[in-house]
């Protein structure tokens, strides 16, 4: 239990330092409570839920991902290297396509609640 609780205090302290630091971050978050408060506004199934919130969960945890990646990075290569270039673009590029779909998901749970038109 010991062991639990460090990792859980390591994995809470990431969070922090997210929330902190990372602007991109805070913003897909203040998003995401905008959707879950969607969520609850309009009469989602339970299943519309759970895919909008599989769809926010990815987005999030990608994002995570990408800030990793990025860290590291400038950490084994402070300065500017092309490759270092090219590997953040294809690892923004993923959060970018996590994003549109989480969005196309969104549109396509929403759409009818918000024009009416089943």
């Amino acid at each position: 239990m010991k062991k639990f609780r460090k990792s859980f205090k390591a994995a809470t302290n990431g969070i922090k330092e997210t929330l902190i630091f990372e602007r991109n971050f805070k913003i897909m978050l203040v998003m995401a409570l905008m959707i879950v408060g969607l969520m609850f506004y309009f009469p989602t199934s339970r299943t519309e839920k759970a895919i909008l919130s599989t769809a926010i969960f990815a987005v999030l945890t990608l994002e995570m991902v990408n800030i990793v990646i990025e860290r590291l990075l400038d950490f084994v290569h402070p300065g500017h290297h092309e490759e270092v270039r090219i590997i953040k673009d294809l690892i923004a590029a993923i959060v970018l396509i996590a994003s549109f779909g989480a969005a196309v998901i969104g549109l396509i749970v929403f759409w009818p609640y918000i024009t009416g038109v089943k």
